[in-house]
């Protein structure tokens, strides 16, 4: 890592105190105002059958025929509900650094997901400054929480990090992509470990969040028979178990890996990315209208420059990564059905 914005540092010094102090967390002022905590449904999710996984799990909605303009929501909409009661509610992680987390300096929460949510804000509200942020509720929860916050309509939407995948639509409904990131992994620098095979080999311990598509790619045992899965309530909370010794490697998206290595100094990615993540904005299944919507914005988005310019901010100027490490994104699909 070249550099970093100077809430990393704040960061850093958090997770080190976290792991000397035997805590499972990182401390408060990354963490957010925690929603009250969602319950997830005990009983198995619903699979795609083979020949539904085999279709391309990015397709969407087409955006509206005609995009409304901010300020002026389609009666009887979902957005006009949402601006009629004058606040987007979001689901966001608090401490993901780069994606989404509390910045300990401003108290605010920040990164790549609530820049993209600001725009979907602005495209409903019509104000920018200090107004748009009083329009946008941010509801910290975990990864398993996502699903459940969205079939229960506790939030509107979900930015956080969520990989569309062809299960999870069976439960809610997803936009286009607007970021291709890739699983790799996090090791503690000179451990020796190169790869994802390295560490199978060795029956390393390597941790995830439950109810992440990272930890549904390492408790494959045909794929990683010799790993020790150890799984945790969210993804700081491997870095701290990495800290602590419980884990030899924690295994995320590459994005939020780099996020890692740039709080904790004696720990670097390694290897290629050994799966696909695209990420989607995540909304109640019943709300294909917001989708349609939300891919219109995104849709403006990729075409004026916005999301790259997003990607360069938290992604190139933090440090975190060089441009050539940025993939480009794929052509939306917007060959679903409509429902």
């Amino acid at each position: 890592m070249r550099r970093f914005v100077a809430v990393a540092l704040a960061v850093v010094a958090g997770a080190v105190a976290a792991g000397c102090s035997g805590d499972a967390r990182l401390p408060d002022e990354v963490q957010g105002s925690v929603v009250e905590p969602t319950v997830v449904p005990t009983t198995a999710p619903p699979s795609c059958s083979n020949a539904e996984a085999a279709e391309p799990a990015t397709r969407t909605y087409a955006p509206l025929d005609e995009q409304p303009a901010p300020g002026e929501m389609p009666a009887g909409s979902t957005m006009a509900e949402i601006a009629e009661r004058g606040q987007l509610v979001v689901g966001v992680s608090g401490d993901t650094l780069l994606f989404g987390s509390r910045n300990p300096l401003t108290d605010t929460i920040e990164g790549f997901d609530i820049s993209v949510v600001q725009e979907v804000a602005k495209a409903i509200f019509d104000v920018a400054g200090e107004e748009l942020e009083d329009r946008i509720v941010y509801k910290v929860i975990t990864y398993a929480q996502r699903l459940p916050a969205l079939e229960a309509r506790e939030v509107d939407l979900v930015a956080h990090t969520m990989t569309i995948n062809c299960n999870r639509w069976l439960r809610i409904a997803f936009s286009s992509v607007y970021y291709q990131a890739g699983q790799k992994v996090l090791v503690k620098t000179g451990s020796g470990f190169d790869t994802i095979a390295d560490l199978d080999a060795a029956g390393a311990r390597v941790c995830a969040p439950e109810g992440s598509t990272n930890i549904d790619e390492i408790r494959d045992t045909e794929k990683y028979p010799g790993l020790v899965v150890v799984a945790k309530p969210d993804i700081t909370d491997c870095l701290v178990a990495m800290q602590q010794g419980e884990a030899d490697a924690t295994t995320g998206d590459d994005t939020v890996l780099a996020g890692f290595a740039a709080q904790d100094p004696s720990t670097e990615v390694v290897g290629p990315t050994f799966t696909a993540e695209p990420y989607g904005l995540g909304m109640n299944a019943a709300d294909v209208d917001l989708v349609r919507f939300v891919n219109g914005v995104l849709e403006r988005l990729r075409a004026d420059g916005t999301l790259d310019a997003i990607a360069q901010r938290w992604l190139v100027d933090t440090g975190a990564l060089d441009p050539e490490d940025i993939p480009p994104l794929p052509e939306p699909d917007y060959s679903r059905a409509m429902p």
